[in-house]
Parts: structure tokens; sequence; C-alpha cells
């Protein structure tokens, strides 16, 4: 009996192996950030992705603090963020390589329509003082944060950093409201506040057009706004079970030219505009200007996209 207990045992084992070795669909665990997600691009990828390759792909949608706190865990196979400065960390502290830029937008600044702070045609640094100014004067909310370290949330501190004011204090004061969740649910409080909110076009333009809000964008495009994102692999040496192999394909995959036409292309025919651009072929060009030397200079960490000691031996990543 123990012998038969043995040798089926061995079998089950070994019959196991065989089935996720070669019959089973790999598949891929990818934190991210929201607004990809929400905007719907992520599951356009998804489908087109899985329609090529035996591989499934699992995206967690999260902030970017908590999608890369996730990878450095070594729970994901991959991060895809926004928000040079903690991709930047998350590499030098060894928990991530092969980075690529594959996609960019801008962040907006929304608010109601009638604009009770006067911040249209301002610039940026104007309009936060315009509505610093006019918060103090308030009893209601009148600036509505997502508060999570996410990469909209960066870059907001930023943003109050270049306008002169200490995020710290600032976020304590009556009018500001912090902790709005995810970038949708931030939306929809902005919204019942008719309050101003920072947000990435993507997420903003599809609840716009879907009639889900009706705040307006009254800062656009301008080069403190712009938003890069960016794909890191988790590092192998750190994390050997990770599924590295199918992560470069995946990647390999983002930098294809018919995905990056794929996220250029995603959103014309609803919205009449690009939620995203693609970023791959105007860093090779160089070209436009002067879009493409605001992403180097707000993305590129050491004149590159990925430093060579980061590279993991993926050259052709970046040929």
């Amino acid at each position: 009996m123990l012998l038969t207990a043995t040798i089926t045992t061995t079998i089950i084992i070994a019959g196991t192996f065989i089935y996720l070795r070669y019959f089973a669909k790999k598949r891929l665990i990818i934190s991210t950030t929201t607004s990809l997600d929400e905007t719907g691009l992520l599951g356009e990828i998804k489908k087109a992705f899985e329609e090529k390759c035996p591989i499934t792909l699992n995206f967690i949608p999260v902030g970017t603090g908590i999608a890369i706190e996730q990878a450095k865990r070594g729970e994901m196979d991959l991060t895809l963020v926004h928000s040079p400065t903690l991709e930047k960390t998350f590499l030098e502290q060894g928990y991530g390589v092969c980075r690529k830029i594959i996609a960019y937008n801008f962040f907006t600044i929304i608010g109601p329509k009638e604009d009770p702070a006067g911040i249209g045609q301002l610039n940026v640094t104007e309009a936060l003082k315009r509505i610093v100014e006019y918060g103090r004067t308030q009893t209601r909310k009148v600036w509505i944060s997502r508060g999570d370290n996410s990469g909209t949330h960066q870059k907001e501190q930023n943003l109050w950093k270049i306008a002169g004011y200490n995020y710290t204090l600032l976020s304590k004061e009556t009018w500001y409201e912090g902790g709005g969740g995810k970038m949708g649910d931030t939306l929809f409080k902005a919204e019942e506040f008719s309050a101003y909110a920072l947000s990435d076009t993507g997420t903003y333009l599809k609840y716009f057009k879907d009639n889900r809000i009706s705040l307006q964008a009254l800062i656009t495009e301008e080069k403190v706004l712009l938003n890069v994102y960016s794909v890191i692999a988790v590092n192998p040496m750190r994390y050997p079970d990770i599924n590295f192999n199918d992560t470069i394909t995946f990647m390999r995959f983002l930098i294809s030219n018919e995905t990056q036409q794929l996220i250029e292309n995603y959103g014309k025919s609803d919205y009449g505009r690009s939620l995203f651009y693609a970023a791959v072929e105007p860093l090779k060009q160089n070209s436009p200007q002067p879009i493409v030397q605001w992403i180097k200079d707000y993305a590129y960490f050491n004149e590159s996209e990925c430093p060579q000691e980061h590279r993991c031996g993926q050259e052709d990543l970046y040929d």
C-alpha cells in the first residue's frame, strides 16, 4: 500500500508538472495605474495580446505608489505606472529592470463651468494660486485630491511645490479635501462638491463624454502637466520565481508598431481625440518637438529612459 501510494503521488506530481509546463496557459500579474484601467485601454491591450500569445494578463489596477510597492514585494511580474520619481527609486534600489516608456498624455485641472476661482486662461502656477485664494474664502470643499500616493497625487504635490506652497500644511486647510480615492472616485467627488481637481486627461475625457461628470477641463497641455507611462519588469535576480521571460514578451508587444498604433488610436472614434499618445516612435525619431524634449526632461534618468545598468541584457528593447 505504501509503495502504491508513493507511485500514485509521483504520478500526480509528474502529471501536474507536465500540465503546467506544456498545457496550462501561462499568466502575467501586472500592477498598474487606475487611469489606464478606467479608460478601458488595458482591456483592449489584453484582448490583442491574448489573441496572439498563450499568456493570460492579470491587471491589478491601483494607485502608482501601491502598484510599485506590490512589485517591490515580488507579488507582480511587472508594473505599468506613471511616476518617474518613484520609478527611478524602484530601479536604483534593485527591484526593477528594463524600464520602457510607452505612452504619454497630459494632466488637466478641472472645475465647474462657472469657474468661481477664475482660473481659465491662466498657467498652472497662477491657477493654483487663484484656487488657494478662493478656497480660503470658502466654508466648503474647493479642491479634491486623490491623496493616495498615486502618480496623479505625486504630480499634484509637485505642482503645489512649484507654485510655492508647503503641501503638508496646505492639505490640512479646510477647503482642501484629501483621500478622493481612485481617479474615477475623485472625479465623482469633485462633481459632488462642484470643486477643482487634477485628473489625467484620459480618465477625464471618458467620464465627461460618457456624461458621468459635467466638470470642465480648464487648464490643459502645459509642460508641467505632462504625464508619462512606463512599463518596468520586476528584477528576476531579486525574485527568481517571477515570470520574467513572458514579461519581456509582453514588453516587446507593448512597444511594437501594432500596439503603439492601438494606443495612439484609442478613443478617437468615441471621444474625437486620442486619450493617450504613443511614445516609442517619437522618442526614436526625436519628434515632435517640443513634446519629446519635455518627455526627456521629465522622465529620463541620466539622459536615458533606462540606464545601461538596469537593462538586464535586453538591449533589443532599446533599438
